[in-house]
């Protein structure tokens, strides 16, 4: 009889412990809710608001961190902008210095130009005041030797000495027949 009772307890207690999973038992299942909110007020108590506090020190961290990002981001948009105007200020007082520096490069080549010009002009003149006052030297040159050249030719073919007012007149004739023109006239050359 034990022998058959034996395999029939084994069976309801395998059953039980099958069942057990299934269909708890109600001290167990107050025992559980028990612990349950004894364990969910300790852990309201003391767990909780630290970790509240953490999450709301670490959510207020983030919410910083992106508000300063963007600030960041404002202040170098703001920055590039102004960078970007000092630079085209930049390029234009350049382009400025550029076209003022060939104003005065042009104005600098003409005056140098001018200058040149002037001084070339100068130089011309005095040439031909030099040209001029070697003419007149030269013909003056020229009527002293006719003079003497004629006193002497006329010493000669007559055998005497001529008085000075006979030298005089002899001299102006011979020189009034000579033409001078072509060596100072106004058709020289310049």
């Amino acid at each position: 009889m034990l022998a058959t009772l034996l395999p029939l307890a084994a069976e309801a207690a395998e059953e039980e412990s099958s069942n057990f999973l299934v269909s708890p038992s109600i001290g167990l299942m107050i025992w559980t809710v028990l612990a349950f909110l004894v364990m969910l007020f300790i852990l309201r108590k003391y767990a909780f608001p630290p970790i509240k506090e953490a999450l709301d020190k670490r959510a207020q961290m983030i919410e910083d961190s992106i508000k300063a990002a963007e600030q960041s981001k404002a202040d170098s948009e703001a920055l590039l902008a102004e960078y970007r105007e000092r630079l085209k200020e930049a390029r234009t007082q350049a382009d400025d210095i550029v076209v003022r520096a060939r104003k005065n490069a042009e104005a600098f080549e003409r005056e140098s130009q001018e200058q040149a010009r002037q001084k070339r002009e100068e130089l011309l003149e005095q040439t031909r005041k030099d040209i001029d006052a070697e003419t007149r030297r030269a013909i003056e040159e020229i009527r002293g030797e006719v003079a003497d050249l004629t006193i002497a030719a006329t010493e000669k073919v007559t055998g005497r000495v001529l008085s000075e007012d006979d030298q005089r007149r002899l001299v102006e004739d011979a020189v009034a027949e000579l033409d001078f023109s072509g060596l100072s006239g106004p058709e020289r050359r310049n």
